[in-house]
């Protein structure tokens, strides 16, 4: 049996069948993925739009709402909502609005508007910390982080959690393999893993043995671990004693909200009141509009300040973009904090992501299975096993990759759009119940033919 305790032969017998007909139904985006080859690595824009999937990619024609259509037609109910990035649901007007006027001012000036002070002030009301920086990507965000932390601390070295995902560079690649760090991905730097620490998630003794060196400038990490293995809460206490070991060692601390910033305004930061030096954002903020964005307090932003300019002497710390802080994506975030991603929003979403729990929770018991369903607010999922994991080792050891592929295309021939291995459907403020009710139909059906 798989991890998930079913068959692994009948579930490569039905996604054989079910590859076929996703093939077969789609005729137009084979033709534009083989045109695309011709001129793109993997026929596609971005290796990614390759590799997060197993079946051939799907090509868009349009979205609107909590909707995608491809070229050839269908609609989809979508719960990836682009990685959490279209978290405002596709194309909300006050966002069409304000991007649309702001192309026709100009897109970029390379100086600052009055709407960047709006936005910043609004994250700082959101997430509690007064000084706020921007720029394209959380992944930027968080490098620019670390390079703060460093000139803060005088230190180099990073602590990670097993199974996090905080972007695509140098320093976040790195995993435990063997009891060793090792590279994650080819074309990274031989002595990389030198910079960053690894331990377990929930695990403070093995944080308090690393960062008693005093050689650590900061732990980033979200406040609950969702972007890689599935949601791994923290237990009773852990934030507590992570602030505490934290300041003890003088290490600083961020907390990585580009995903769990779904669960409300001002994210699990203002949920959960925790504390931090950092606080890191991106994705659905400016409604899909590429922005990041970093919180600070006053302390950690004095290497930062520069009272006179390039004439002062204070060594400058590198950070910046020449698209960094564009009007374009600011007068998209202030459109979409202050007209979309409301509180009323947030409660729709969250009142859909415990109905799609539910109707999970209550397939999966119909069936016998000894399954987990998430419960995360705006997003659920499942862990193929009777608790939830605390650890990515945990996490891991019941995965069922194979499990999961078969899940999104099944769901996908059927009209609903899941979310990339590792993650969870999520409830876009746009979604309806309609599309739970297509979610939780079409998975049933799936849990039928296999057990």
């Amino acid at each position: 049996m798989g991890g998930s305790g079913l068959d692994p032969a009948r579930v490569a017998a039905l996604k054989e069948r079910e590859d076929a007909a996703f093939v077969e139904m789609r005729p137009r985006s084979r033709e534009l993925w083989a045109s695309g080859q011709a001129v793109m690595p993997n026929g596609v824009p971005m290796s990614w739009l390759r590799t997060s999937y197993d079946h051939p990619p799907l090509f868009i024609e349009s979205a609107g709402g909590s909707r995608l259509r491809d070229v050839d037609g269908h609609e989809y109910a979508d719960f990836n909502i682009a990685d959490m990035s279209m978290f405002t649901g596709y194309g909300p007007a006050a966002v069409v609005e304000a991007v649309s006027r702001q192309v026709g001012l100009g897109s970029q000036y390379l100086l600052p508007t009055e709407d960047s002070i709006w936005v910043a002030g609004e994250l700082a009301r959101r997430y509690g910390l007064p000084l706020w920086q921007f720029t394209l990507a959380a992944t930027s965000a968080n490098t620019e982080v670390i390079r703060i932390a460093r000139a803060s601390t005088g230190r180099e070295k990073v602590l990670f959690f097993d199974g996090k995902y905080h972007g695509h560079f140098d320093d976040v690649l790195v995993e435990i393999e063997d009891g060793h760090l090792v590279p994650e991905e080819d074309g990274l730097p031989h002595d990389v893993t030198t910079r960053t620490r690894v331990v377990p998630f929930n695990d403070l003794e093995a944080l308090e043995r690393v960062l008693s060196a005093r050689d650590v400038a900061v732990v980033i990490t979200e406040p609950a671990l969702t972007n890689n293995v599935g949601p791994l809460m923290p237990d009773d206490g852990f934030h507590e004693g992570l602030r505490e070991v934290t300041r003890r060692t003088g290490t600083l601390l961020a907390y990585d909200e580009t995903h769990t910033q779904v669960v409300g305004p001002g994210g699990l930061t203002r949920r959960w009141g925790l504390a931090s030096d950092f606080v890191t954002v991106g994705k659905s903020i400016a409604a899909g509009i590429p922005l990041g964005a970093y919180g600070m307090t006053e302390e950690v932003a004095a290497v930062l300040q520069r009272p006179d300019g390039r004439d002062d002497d204070k060594p400058q710390v590198a950070v910046g973009g020449t698209l960094f802080g564009n009007p374009l994506s600011m007068a998209a975030a202030r459109a979409a904090m202050s007209e979309v991603l409301t509180d009323d929003a947030y409660a729709h979403s969250q009142r859909l992501g415990s109905r799609l729990a539910d109707g999970l929770s209550q397939v999966v018991a119909a069936a016998g299975l000894e399954w987990t369903t998430h419960r995360f607010w705006p997003r659920s999922g499942l862990s193929f096993s009777p608790s939830p994991p605390r650890t990515a080792a945990e996490a891991m050891e019941d995965f069922d990759v194979p499990l999961r592929r078969l899940l999104r295309v099944h769901l996908a021939n059927r009209g609903v759009w899941d979310a990339i291995v590792g993650a969870g459907p999520t409830c876009s403020v746009a979604a309806t119940d309609e599309d739970v009710d297509a979610y939780l139909a079409a998975f049933a059906d799936l849990i039928g033919e296999l057990v």
